[in-house]
Order: C-alpha cells, then structure tokens, then sequence
C-alpha cells in the first residue's frame, strides 16, 4: 500500500492491528478502486491465518441462482447439471481468509445462508445432510452504503451486525491528495523497468497531477 499520507498511515496500523486478533470478520468500505482487495490480502498474510489459503469472490460477479453453489459447494445430483461434487468458497479457504467482494450485491436467499454461517461456523452444500465446520476469517467488502441498503430492505441488518465486528473505511484518493505523485511515480517504475527505461515524474507533472 504505496501512501504517506496520515489517514492510510492511521489505516495501516488499525490493519496490522485487526490482523492480529482473532476477530473473524472485518468489514471493508470505500468507493471503487480505493483497494479494499489490498487491504483484505494484507489482513490476511499478516494474520495467523496466512499459512492457510487466501480465496476471494466477487459477489456482483456471479448470477444469483449460482452464488449459494459457488459459496457452500454441492454434492453429486443435488441438481441437474452436477455431475460430481463441488467444494465451495468456504471449504476452499478452510484454514485461511474468504474474501467476499461486493457483499452488498449478495442476495436476499445468500445473506440468509451467510449469516447462519457466521454464527454457528457450520456450512451445508446444496444436497449435502451432514456439512462441516469451517475455521475461516471472512473479509467483506462494500462501495455500497450498507445502512441504506438496510432502510431500502435489501441488505440484512443482522447480518451487517455479524460482519461489521471491526471496519476499515479506505478513503478515496481525492481526499488524500499527497499521496497523488508518489503513486504515480510508483507507477511509472513499473513501466520503466518493462519498457527498460528509468522514467521519473517532471515537478511540472506533478503539480498537474
């Protein structure tokens, strides 16, 4: 996380923080493109977690009838097209940190299921009669406002309670404007170093940045 300015200073430190306890979820917010991804990676590899895997969804990725499928997996013949049975999310980051992009876009059916997750830490598959037990620490993450999501009726508040033990709102770049040049000068390393060039920032492109 490339920044020097003191809001992400002060966000850094609540990350290693939270990466450190055994709070298993943590809620991140902020617009798109603020990286809510990085965060959730640097939680996790900080964390006592990190041995086991990272494994990330994006919930707004994903048709609704197929989410449920792809978070809690099936077994053979619990619906037509299975052919065999299929570990979901959950059981794929048994050990480590499920990362669950755009909760916010998570359905009605879905939140339900997630949430009796979150409380007793037990996951069914579709056509399964004996689930397991999962040992995870799930991140969610939002550009969505979560408590007008509730007032509309489309988002659970109980399960904003469960997912919002600890939040880290990243803010976006327009209001952290000292981080602008270093960013972009990070950038431009990288561009350099491939087009094997040694590429620096003019201070008059700075100051337009």
């Amino acid at each position: 996380v490339v920044s020097r300015s003191p809001q992400m200073k002060l966000l850094k430190h609540l990350a290693a923080e939270v990466a450190q306890t055994d709070t298993t979820t943590v809620l991140i917010t902020g617009e798109s493109g603020t990286g809510k991804e990085l965060f959730a990676q640097g939680i996790h590899a900080a964390g006592p977690r990190s041995k086991g895997p990272f494994v990330a969804l994006n919930c707004a990725g994903i048709p609704e009838q197929l989410l449920e499928s792809e978070l809690f997996g099936y077994r053979r013949g619990a619906f037509t097209d299975a052919k065999q049975t299929k570990p979901g999310r959950f059981q794929q980051a048994e050990g480590g940190t499920l990362f669950l992009d755009e909760i916010g876009e998570m359905s009605p059916s879905a939140q339900a299921k997630l949430l009796r997750v979150l409380e007793n830490h037990h996951v069914d598959p579709l056509g399964d009669t004996r689930g397991f037990h999962v040992n995870i620490r799930v991140i969610a993450a939002t550009n969505e406002d979560l408590p007008a999501q509730i007032k509309a009726g489309r988002f659970r508040l109980d399960l904003y309670y469960r997912l919002n033990v600890y939040q880290l709102r990243i803010p976006p770049l327009r209001e952290r404007p000292e981080d602008v040049a270093l960013i972009a000068q990070h950038l431009l390393v990288h561009v350099g170093d491939r087009a094997g060039r040694a590429l620096r920032l003019s201070p008059d492109t700075v100051e337009v940045l």
